[in-house]
């Protein structure tokens, strides 16, 4: 463990971001690098507290106690060898993961959590820094290829994963850049693209190969894909999202989140503005959808100048600490703020959305919402207009972050024709293989939306269950079943 009494002597202090007059000007990060004295301070808050939680809130298993200690200790060198034991990504977790494993931190039984994320963000930072990330190539091949289809997080670790074991593999990718929803989904200023392409050199020099604008199943023949490989594994996400069917949904105005986001992502990539381009320059803005795309949208908005923003959320506000029917170590329901929200928003809860309403040319010029109460009947919620609550809303502008429904049918998955389950997602077994021999899934396509930490840890548990049927065993770790 870190100091022995460390969680005794030390408050927990939050991340510190960049000024808010400062940071709405630009796309940069807007979180500002630690100190490393005050954040050795948050590494010995580390608790020697026996059954270590915190790896079993992390789907990785990250070692999280150990890499605490060596840090405190200034052993730097040793922290990343640790995390990289668990993680190939941990500047992409410790950007962008909602950290579980500080919900699960047993000093949040009655304090504040140790700050785990912020001392894996620091630890990848300065091994960056000091040239501690090197290529890892394999010593020998095995004359097996691999394709994997997609290049979010969890088709990069299956990626690496295959590639150190020997393995020639092939990544696709439908769009013009390597980086799924970390390229075009996550804007700039919540993790620079820099961080994104320095790993993806390290990749190349592994021996990865990428190939974009190849959508497997529209401009590239799947039977192509197949017969000129040993194995395919599908990464594609869940890219289908969730729309809102209501009166008025066809007016001018109404986007979705992903037909919003990348544009602007593509701007800061420095590809010419596009004459369809979707902006909220001095615009009434209006989100739907109160998770993490709709903050992303919502940061966007801002830095876009738009003239005001409401995010709307269906649920009622989260309370501000655990209520008794949400113990410590599930993950705590608790009302959150992004760095975004702090940059200028209402948020507005509880709340439904009836209608669009015309400007008479054909654009959006207000929504009708009502005010919600939720109930749950026989297991499943419900929500229940109150009734003389409905009220108009001014918009220019309408942003639709609710989330998404699974993967994208047509193409791949329908010529495949791979099992899929009630929910629409594909089906696989224990090593990771859909009812297709040598086909493999792994991450949103087979789980649903989720978190990045558990694309990076199903990613990298189906390199090993491809290895294995490539191999007929395999050396690589296997984070979740």
């Amino acid at each position: 463990m870190a100091k022995v009494t460390g969680f005794l002597d030390y408050e927990r202090v939050k991340q510190p971001y960049r000024p808010i007059s400062e940071r709405i000007h630009d796309w940069n990060q807007v979180m500002a690098p630690w100190d490393l004295g005050p954040l050795k301070i948050q590494a010995a808050r580390c608790m020697d507290c026996g059954i270590p939680f915190c790896h079993q809130g992390c789907p990785l298993g990250n070692l999280i106690p150990d890499w605490n200690d060596l840090v405190y200790r200034d052993q730097w060198k040793d922290a990343i060898l640790r995390l990289h034991a668990t993680n190939n990504f941990p500047e992409f977790t410790g950007t962008l993961c909602p950290a579980p494993c500080e919900g699960s931190c047993v000093l949040g039984i009655n304090d504040d959590p140790v700050a785990i994320k912020s001392v894996e963000l620091t630890i990848i930072d300065k091994a960056w820094d000091n040239g501690w990330v090197q290529p890892q190539v394999a010593e020998n091949t095995t004359g097996k290829k691999v394709a994997i289809v997609g290049s979010g997080p969890a088709g990069l670790a299956a990626a690496q994963q295959l590639a150190r074991a020997g393995h020639a593999v092939t990544v696709f990718e439908r769009e013009d850049r390597i980086g799924g929803l970390l390229r075009y989904g996550i804007p700039e200023f919540k993790m620079e693209k820099r961080v994104l392409d320095r790993r993806l050199a390290q990749m190349e020099a592994e021996g990865v190969t990428f190939r974009t604008c190849a959508h497997v199943g529209i401009n590239i023949a799947v039977d192509e894909v197949r017969n000129a490989f040993d194995a395919l594994l599908l990464c594609g996400g869940a890219c289908a999202p969730r729309d809102l069917p209501i009166e008025g949904r066809e007016l001018s105005g109404i986007h979705q989140a992903m037909e919003y986001l990348p544009m602007q992502n593509r701007i800061c990539e420095g590809d010419p503005e596009p004459q369809n381009f979707i902006t909220a320059w001095d615009k009434q803005v209006v989100i739907i959808g109160g998770g993490d795309t709709g903050a992303d949208c919502l940061g966007t908005a801002n830095r876009q100048g738009a003239e005001s923003i409401h995010q709307l959320e269906i649920m009622p506000k989260p309370p501000e600490v655990r209520t008794e029917d949400n113990p410590w170590p599930e993950w705590p329901r608790i009302f959150r703020t992004a760095s975004a929200h702090e940059e200028g928003v209402e948020r507005v809860f509880s709340v439904s959305t009836k209608r669009f309403v015309s400007d008479g040319q054909g654009n959006v010029k207000a929504l009708e919402l009502v005010t919600v109460e939720m109930k749950s009947e026989n297991g499943n919620l419900r929500f229940k207009e109150i009734a003389g609550t409905e009220r108009m809303l001014a918009c220019d502008l309408v942003l639709l972050a609710m989330g998404f429904l699974g993967p994208e049918k047509p193409g791949l998955l329908e010529h495949l024709k791979v099992e899929l389950d009630n929910r629409g997602n594909v089906v696989r077994d224990k090593n990771w293989m859909t009812n297709i021999e040598g086909v493999f899934t792994a991450g949103d396509m087979q789980r649903g939306q989720s978190l990045i930490v558990w694309a990076i840890a199903e990613g990298r548990s189906a390199a090993r269950g491809v290895d294995q049927y490539l191999m007929g065993g395999s050396d690589l770790p296997a984070p979740v079943a």
